[in-house]
């Protein structure tokens, strides 16, 4: 209901006046001074006859408009949902998110290495999961789940993955390995297509931007390699101190980069081109940043997460380099993965529960804890239509969650139907 707003421009304020003190002008002061009196009873008197009793037209002491004024003509009042109780005749369907109590699938990885700066697991756009088991990467079908050996390192000395990448694409995949290569295989054939080089040290962070992939390793550079070109590195950006453990572009293009110096560092394409300086060098973490997420709503929000000596999430303008909130998670932070239908964040952790944490952004507020592995969660990933989430632990298990809702409720019963009908075990080996 609309309010009604007094109008001066309506008021006779000396006829007002005149009808609230009395009727003649002459009368005596005293009475007048009684009248006027809030506290008297004449007083109290007269205001309700001239409030509540009959009237001339003139008499009111306020007036207001008769109307609110129309809306322009095609208005359509966008907080109509905010404040709507029903549709129609029929009340709204309060709609309730189930979140998982156990993991819909559990697969077994042995050998997955149990380290906290290494990278080993990514699914692509084409429902590809692969991950790094040892000196082999695997990749499992996530919609028939075959399983397929992709590759592996040299049988002779200690050389094993230590973090892969899927390309935007979803047909190639880079392969960081200890023997500080960087290998692209085409997943389609199986087939490596060339191997990067110029690093010093073994390679555990690596991430696409289209044709460019920016490779971290133990030696402390940032390479940047154009995979078209037979010179492929164009760039080496300097700034940790320490193995670089994290990297991940935004949408736009800048580059975080997280290191076991417990430096976040953001680059762009403006601070690369002046000699691979970064455009921010964050220091607040207390502890080694691999954790890094990039927000889908907002592109220059990040999240990254604090190893054990740290234990915080925090959030950062990357233009800015403001940092916006931190909140102790009381574990050590170990991967992220944001909602893209929702303002919510997933955080994975180690000692002492080992738990998936789901919080609601900006409040951080804990929704749900996940609990099922029995030791540190390592990484997470997540599938291509963003409603479930794998994590990959030192207890050599993979299991699957559906914590995120999807957008589209047709294509989350499609999916749930079609999961149904393929009877798949409930715990299987993936090699």
């Amino acid at each position: 209901m609309d309010r009604f707003i007094p109008s001066r421009s309506a008021i006779d304020l000396d006829v007002a006046h005149y009808n609230l003190i009395g009727n003649s002008p002459l009368q005596n002061m005293n009475q007048n001074i009684e009248v006027a009196s809030p506290s008297k009873e004449l007083y109290k008197q007269r205001l309700s006859e001239r409030l509540m009793g009959d009237r001339k037209e003139n008499g009111k002491i306020l007036a207001f408009k008769s109307k609110a004024p129309a809306p322009p003509e095609g208005y359509i009042n966008q907080m109509t949902e905010l404040y709507t109780q029903q549709s129609g005749n029929a009340p709204t369907k309060k709609v309730i998110r189930s979140l998982p109590q156990a993991p819909e699938r559990i697969l077994d990885a042995p050998d997955l290495v149990d380290d906290y700066y290494l990278n080993l697991l990514d699914w692509s756009c084409n429902n590809i999961i692969a991950v790094a088991l040892g000196p082999a990467v695997y990749l499992w079908n996530a919609e028939t789940g075959s399983v397929d050996p992709l590759m592996e390192t040299d049988s002779d000395g200690d050389d094993f993955v230590t973090s892969v990448s899927w390309g935007k694409d979803g047909k190639h995949i880079a392969i960081g390995t200890n023997s500080a290569e960087v290998q692209i295989w085409d997943a389609d054939r199986l087939r490596q297509v060339r191997t990067l080089k110029g690093h010093a040290a073994r390679v555990g962070a690596l991430a696409w931007n289209g044709t460019t992939l920016a490779t971290g390793g133990r030696d402390t550079n940032i390479l940047q390699h154009d995979v078209r070109i037979r010179d492929h590195l164009t760039a080496t950006l300097v700034g940790h101190e320490q193995e670089v453990c994290g990297l991940k572009y935004s949408s736009s293009g800048q580059l975080a980069s997280g290191g076991n110096d417990n430096l976040l560092h953001i680059w762009d394409a403006n601070s690369i081109s002046r000699g691979g300086t970064y455009l921010h060098r964050l220091d607040q973490h207390q502890a080694a940043v691999k954790a890094l997420a990039w927000c889908p709503f907002q592109s220059n929000l990040l999240a990254t997460g604090g190893g054990t000596a740290d234990r915080t999430i925090k959030f950062w303008n990357t233009q800015t380099g403001a940092m916006l909130n931190s909140i102790d998670t009381h574990s050590q932070v170990c991967a992220l993965q944001w909602n893209s239908h929702e303002r919510e964040i997933l955080s994975s952790h180690g000692y002492s529960q080992n738990q998936l944490c789901l919080w609601k952004y900006p409040t951080m507020a804990k929704i749900a804890e996940f609990n099922g592995h029995s030791a540190r969660v390592l990484h997470m990933a997540q599938n291509p239509t963003g409603d479930t989430v794998v994590s990959a632990a030192a207890d050599e298990t993979m299991r699957f969650w559906r914590v995120f809702k999807e957008k589209d409720s047709s294509i989350a019963k499609a999916r749930n139907s079609a999961s149904n009908s393929k009877s798949v075990l409930k715990s299987v080996n993936i090699r």
